[in-house]
């Protein structure tokens, strides 16, 4: 089981997460620029500290560029406002019609047919949960794709809203996990965060071989990556 432990640096903590691995990886996560190590068991938290401190100026740098990232205004879930699918904006409209609910999707328009249309907690599930059929329905289709190509075996895949992360992968249970957030995103992105996790059953850290092997199977990765942090995050608060 990984042990955890914080380090801080005045303007900003560090959350370190020692682990059964042999470099050090260290990363800065949207929205909010948090900052977290995975280090190696043995390694005491002086010497990580030291580490950390080697890298402060690139840590600042992702932090000011991250918390520069354009923010998504609040959402109500009323009528004509926009919401997004894959990188492309739509109007929200709502009818009221008897019945159980349903939603309709043409181009570059989302309606939600339901008795109450000004029940907004109620419109939000509704949109919510036909995102996520989206979600799944082109994440089984990439999943499928890639596993032979990259030579793995995911047996499942979760999708979540996920606080500090776009993706995870956990090999041991030849699952990866994936942000909500990434049905309002290009398909490009999900792409890269596919491949991405998938290549984590082969190389657990970012290091030079695993490098290699995103290089191999998806070249324009760095493209991607940069679109998908460019993009708007969500205007919630998120907490870490």
């Amino acid at each position: 089981m990984a042990a955890h432990a914080e380090i801080s640096l005045g303007d900003f903590s560090v959350l370190v997460e020692s682990k059964d691995i042999k470099n050090i990886h260290l990363s800065v996560y949207p929205p909010d620029g948090a900052v977290r190590v995975a280090a190696p068991t043995h390694l005491p938290l002086k010497t990580i500290r030291a580490y950390v401190l080697s890298r402060y100026q690139w840590i600042q740098k992702q932090r000011k560029t991250i918390q520069a990232q354009e923010r998504e205004s609040p959402r109500d879930f009323c009528e004509r406002e926009s919401h997004y699918l894959w990188g492309k904006r739509h109007l929200l409209t709502l009818t009221r019609r008897p019945g159980k609910a349903d939603l309709q999707w043409r181009a570059g328009k989302i309606e939600i047919l339901t008795p109450s249309p000004e029940n907004q907690a109620r419109n939000e599930k509704i949109l919510d949960r036909w995102l996520r059929s989206q979600l799944n329905a082109k994440t089984e289709k990439l999943v499928a794709h890639w596993t032979p190509k990259i030579g793995v075996s995911c047996e499942r895949f979760f999708i979540q809203k996920m606080k500090t992360k776009w993706g995870s992968a956990s090999p041991s249970r030849s699952s990866i996990r994936l942000n909500f957030e990434l049905v309002k995103k290009p398909p490009v992105c999900l792409e890269y965060l596919v491949v991405h996790e998938l290549i984590h059953f082969l190389e657990p850290t970012h290091n030079e071989r695993f490098q290699t092997l995103l290089n191999h199977h998806l070249p324009d990765w760095r493209q991607r990556r940069k679109t998908l942090n460019e993009l708007p995050v969500r205007h919630e608060k998120w907490k870490y």
